[in-house]
Parts: structure tokens; sequence; C-alpha cells
């Protein structure tokens, strides 16, 4: 036979497969359905968006709509920072000396060191994604080359509305109406799979920043509704309007990766029964069972009680 005969299937299956890879996600309805019926009496907007890797099958609500990041805008300056990393501008381990004029308040802990404290790139990006610390966010966004260099990576990533706005020349406009970043659902969890997959910047990369995700101190809301023994990586934002949170489970029966983005709340308290945390704790659950039916496991009796305080 012809050798060119051998060749021209192996050329189509290199430049044909990605698109038809692309054309095989499916919408699962029975999730979808499922999902409404979970969101249907929730105050506020809601935007939901799941992903099964392995069985390329998605749900979603309000998935391409717009919604404030809070801290979750964290990840795209995380992602910003490799970039940074990769073209040799910057190193993970990069010597380098804390301010007091760094200093921002809200959620985190740099803001507590004492000036002139000696610390490194690795921290930063630690701290900012563990503990989400707006000072070393701050100090990353400004490493990373600031909001437009972080937002020009995205748009190499085809996020075309997923953007950093607080900081970032020509974004007053949206940073007042958004705050920080902003995305939406299904544009976020498409970045966490790229991370996933090794895709963002490369794969060294990519590892590091999943492994920075799945050290996460805020596990009170959706991650408490998954078995503490399952790796997850994971970002929350929290302003009073707003409440998201975007989860990669690496589940047993494969990965699966859901964002849950809230706005206009009614309930803006910070109790831990806020609706919109309600809300994301419900999802993770449904989730948890929807994957992993075979799964008996449910948060151990007297959890509530012992992060309220509570005697149990």
């Amino acid at each position: 036979m012809d050798k060119h005969y051998l060749i021209w299937p192996l050329l189509l299956l290199l430049f044909i497969s990605p698109t038809l890879k692309a054309q095989k996600i499916r919408v699962d309805g029975k999730l979808q359905k499922e999902l409404a019926l979970l969101t249907k009496d929730f105050e506020g907007t809601v935007g939901i968006y799941v992903y099964h890797l392995g069985k390329r099958k998605e749900a979603s609500i309000n998935a391409d709509t717009l919604f404030p990041t809070a801290s979750i805008v964290k990840v795209p300056i995380l992602v910003g920072l490799f970039d940074k990393i990769e073209k040799k501008e910057l190193f993970y381990h990069q010597p380098l000396t804390y301010r007091d004029s760094l200093k921002y308040g809200g959620s985190g802990l740099m803001q507590f060191f004492k000036d002139s404290t000696q610390t490194d790139l690795s921290v930063l990006a630690a701290l900012m994604i563990s503990y989400s610390d707006n000072t070393t966010s701050l100090w990353n966004q400004a490493l990373a080359g600031g909001g437009s260099a972080i937002n020009k990576v995205m748009e190499r990533y085809g996020l075309q509305f997923t953007r950093v706005n607080s900081r970032t020349a020509g974004r007053e406009n949206d940073w007042k109406k958004y705050g920080w970043g902003q995305t939406t659902p299904r544009e976020m969890a498409q970045l966490l799979v790229k991370i996933r997959q090794g895709e963002a910047v490369n794969r060294a990369a990519s590892e590091r920043m999943y492994r920075l995700m799945t050290n996460i101190y805020y596990d009170e809301y959706a991650l408490s509704q998954i078995p503490p023994y399952v790796q997850c990586a994971s970002k929350q934002g929290m302003v009073n309007d707003s409440r998201s949170e975007l989860v990669m489970v690496n589940a047993p029966h494969g990965d699966y990766v859901f964002y849950v983005a809230t706005k206009n709340l009614k309930d803006q308290g910070w109790e831990e029964d806020n609706s919109a945390w309600q809300l994301a704790r419900k999802i993770s659950a449904h989730l948890w069972r929807y994957f992993e039916p075979k799964s008996h496991w449910e948060p151990a009796p007297g959890d509530e009680q012992l992060l309220k305080g509570l005697k149990y």
C-alpha cells in the first residue's frame, strides 16, 4: 500500500480531532433541572456552571452572565504571576522585602508583618490563595505587570469576560460595577480546567498552581460538603453583595468542576447561615451525591456545632 494512504488519515486525526472533541460536550439535562429546583427560591441572582471532565457533560444556570469575582480574581492574578515566572522576569523563590506601605486591610496575614520583614514570592502566592491575603494579592498583581498584563493573558486563553478591574487603567467603570474583578461561571471554571490539564502557562506552572489551590483555609462552605480525604482545588470570593465559589473535585469516578456565583443578595450578613453560603453548601452536597452515588459520606454529626463554637 502507498505510504501516503497511511499518512493522510493520521493528519486528519491531528487537525480534526480537537474540533470533534469540542463538539462532544453535552448538556446533562437531568442535572440542569435539579439545579433549577435547588435555586428557584434564592433571593438574589445565581449563576452556576458544572462540568464533568470524564463524562464531558455540563449543566448551567446563567453561566454566561457577568458576576463580581471578589477574591476569586486571585486565580487570574496567580496565572499572570506564573506567566512572568515562565518568561524569567520573576522566579518562584525570589527574595522580597515587605514594607508597611504595601499594607491593605481585609482578609489575610501579611498586613500584620513588621516593616522590612524578609519574604519571597512563593510566600506571597501561597498567602494569596490559601488565606486570600489582600496585601499579597495586590503586590502579586503589580509584580505580574498589573491588571492590563493579566487581562492580556486571559485574552490569550480565550477568556472574553474574565478581567481584573481594580488598579487597571481604562476599567474604572467596570470596577465601580463589579469591584476587583469580573467573570462568568463558565469562564472561571474553564480557567481552572486549563490549570488542571496543564494548559495554563505550562505543565510545571499549572501543577504548582494546582497544588496551591488545594491548600485552602476557607473550607466551611462548598468544601465542607465533600469528604475531607478527597482532594479539591478551590478559591472563594466574598463581599457584602456577592458570594461565589470555584471548586474542582478530584472525585473517585472522575474530576468535576463547578462555579457557584451570586450577586444582588438580599441576605448580606456574615453569619455562617448566610443564604449564599447555604446555597453553595447545598449545591456542593448535591453534586457530590450526583457524581458519586455509591458514596455514603456526609458531614460528621456535630460538625456544624463545632464550627459555631457550640457544645456537641
